[in-house]
């Protein structure tokens, strides 16, 4: 696990890369690899790569990078993780003419793999990883993303060069890059509390959505393709019995797990208490030598948005004989941590739990261990949210042979009424237009809110613009691939393309590295991925049990108590909070921001504070906090620079 950057300067840009420039990109990421630095520039200056290294695997120096196969045609630099690395070494080893100069490590694979098969050897990868592989003999570098986008990867183009690295905050370090923001992106962000891939809130730079690599050809020439969406590597399985899916599914979630025990390093396991955290420490626990190690977040007391799990935690850690380790937080340690918190998302991550992943990554690794397995996943491949379950319900009614008239009639009524903000006119409208119902587990402010939102200059200047058309891409392949078009279905395809990738596995990521923590997750294992979409929604969905399938396959495997547990996700009370310092301080903070800016309606945010709402002022104070950290103090740098010059 590490971080990465570097740049390619086109055959017609002056620009040439310094050991100067690549390392100061490289060191803003100190957190993610601190165990040892790398740099490499190209003889003719025009290429330059950088690495920061958290030794995880083969810990020796021979495995630093950045890494060049023999003759030094290829140079790679690679954050994450092949699991299968032995594997494919052994293939290539079998193959012959190669020459190893590590003992075990992953990253050498990936040299000789592309050696071998070119671009089509990630089809052989099973982890997750962001790779950057400059290739010196075809003049091409290569930018991969995993699968399902575990690993981040973000690049810019500008000044007659591309640069790229595994956080936004080391391209900012380039003297020419654009510092503004991307008005559209915003729009999108006040639905999906993140930015949908390509996209970013900083014009001009971009994120390599997931499951796609880009070619770009020293001339700046440049090609994307996605090589993988789980929709061509499905199979129908309806002619099979739930005990068969069901002894499928431990099967391979059991592999899964056991692959990502591999490691030179100590490795433990984050505890909810919850089915799919119980699940990985119960797999984790087989065959291993001592206990395990897992570790738990809780509160200072139950609330009533919030419960605490601990006694949950507690129970399956002593189920397994863990080491169990626990920390519990305040609102003052949400408080105290907002600073850093906005530092390491680099653009917002609106999701409060962002806060609890930070503090159970660091109390892993105060306590010596460096790798950590996480439960993201279960809930988007298994029916496993409550809120879905009303997702399902209004879908199906919204099929219902009720006159298009009659729709439209009600949706005016709802208007004249005053609560086109509400989620009920939103559902509708959406009925009427033939959209689907679902537009992602994570939803912050509907379209028509939105509206009420913005400033009266970002309301003319993004007329017109719907967070659809963000989604119809993803509609359209679902459309086309999908063998069974069902509303569960669309759901859990759409939150692999959007809610996971940029939501979910960005706070693991961003939080999990700001402590040098690296987060593994098995239940995103692809070949898992692919069996879990393989499963028809009648069987996800029987009876009308959340995770129905996926419990009857790990009944037996943890205590019945945790299997039959009411869900509760893992969250944040944001609601008591905010009725107290949080509260106070967010209004101080979004007033300032209004004062400053003209991007939000003062009298729709004073309305929303006065109403309390914790969660939809979480999302706007991540955005307020953001601009005043990476373009306002910007700003004010660079003309307090302008008048000492």
């Amino acid at each position: 696990m590490c971080g990465i950057v570097g740049v390619l300067a086109f055959e017609n840009s002056r620009f040439r890369a310094t050991r100067h420039y690549v390392e100061r990109m490289r060191d803003t990421m100190v957190h993610r690899g601190p165990d040892g630095a790398g740099t490499w520039i190209s003889e003719d200056g025009r290429v330059g790569l950088g690495h920061r290294r958290l030794s995880i695997i083969d810990l020796s120096q021979a495995a630093s990078q950045p890494m060049c196969n023999e003759d030094g045609s290829l140079w790679l630099v690679f954050n994450g993780e092949i699991y299968n690395y032995a594997e494919i070494r052994a293939e290539l080893e079998r193959l012959g003419g190669h020459e190893w100069k590590t003992d075990h490590s992953d990253s050498e694979v990936i040299l000789h793999a592309f050696e071998q098969w070119g671009i089509e050897c990630v089809e052989k990868f099973r982890g997750m990883f962001a790779i950057a592989l400059w290739d010196g003999r075809n003049r091409e570098l290569w930018l991969v993303r995993d699968r399902v986008g575990i690993k981040p990867l973000y690049y810019s183009l500008h000044h007659g060069r591309i640069t790229f690295a595994s956080e936004i905050k080391a391209l900012l370090q380039d003297p020419e890059q654009d510092r503004s923001v991307d008005e559209e992106s915003f729009y999108h962000f006040l639905s999906f509390l993140t930015t949908p891939a390509p996209q970013t809130l900083f014009r001009g730079i971009r994120k390599l959505p997931a499951g796609t690599w880009l070619k770009i050809r020293d001339n700046g020439t440049i090609r994307e393709l996605q090589y993988w969406d789980v929709l061509d590597h499905t199979e129908c399985l309806d002619g099979y019995s739930e005990q068969e899916i069901a002894e499928r599914i431990r099967d391979e979630l059991r592999i899964s797990v056991k692959l990502r025990k591999i490691s030179d390093v100590p490795v433990g396991v984050f505890l909810s208490g919850g089915i799919d955290s119980s699940v990985n420490a119960a797999l984790f626990s087989e065959d291993h030598p001592g206990p395990i190690r897992t570790f738990s977040i809780g509160y200072d007391r139950d609330y009533r948005s919030y419960r605490n799990e601990l006694h949950y935690a507690r129970k399956m850690a002593a189920h397994v004989g863990a080491d169990h380790h626990e920390r519990i937080l305040t609102q003052q340690d949400l408080i105290d941590f907002l600073p850093e918190m906005i530092r390491l998302q680099d653009e917002p991550i609106a999701d409060p739990v962002c806060v609890p992943v930070y503090y159970v990554s660091k109390l892993a690794r105060d306590q010596g261990v460096i790798v950590c397995q996480v439960g993201e996943g279960a809930d988007e491949l298994f029916w496993g949210y409550p809120s879905w379950r009303m997702s399902l319900q209004l879908q199906r009614f919204g099929k219902l042979p009720v006159p298009r008239l009659l729709k439209e009639l009600t949706l005016k009524g709802i208007e004249f009424s005053g609560y086109q903000n509400d989620r009920p006119y939103e559902f509708l409208r959406r009925h009427v237009e033939e959209m689907p119902i679902f537009w992602g587990g994570a939803e912050a402010f509907t379209e028509t809110h939105k509206q009420r939102l913005l400033s009266s200059r970002l309301r003319r200047q993004l007329e017109g613009l719907s967070s659809w058309e963000a989604l119809k891409p993803i509609w359209g392949r679902f459309q086309q691939k999908a063998w069974e078009k069902s509303d569960l279905a669309w759901m859990s395809y759409l939150d692999l393309n959007l809610r996971l990738p940029e939501l979910l596995l960005m706070r693991v990521d961003k939080m999990s590295m700001g402590v040098s923590l690296e987060a593994r997750v098995p239940f995103l294992d692809h070949k898992f991925v692919e069996l879990a979409m393989s499963i028809p929604e009648a069987l996800k969905t029987r009876g009308g049990v959340l995770k129905y399938i996926l419990k009857k396959a790990v009944r037996g495997l943890i205590p019945d108590e945790l299997v039959d547990r009411r869900k509760q996700g893992f969250s944040v009370p944001m609601y008591e909070w905010f009725s107290d310092g949080l509260g106070d301080f967010t209004r101080r903070e979004l007033n300032s921001f209004c004062d400053e800016t003209d991007f939000l309606d003062r009298a729709e945010v004073t309305r929303l504070l006065d109403a309390r709402d914790g969660p939809r002022a979480w999302y706007l104070l991540n955005f307020a906090l953001w601009w005043k950290e990476h373009i306002s103090a910007a700003a004010r740098s660079e003309s307090l620079a302008t008048i000492a010059s």
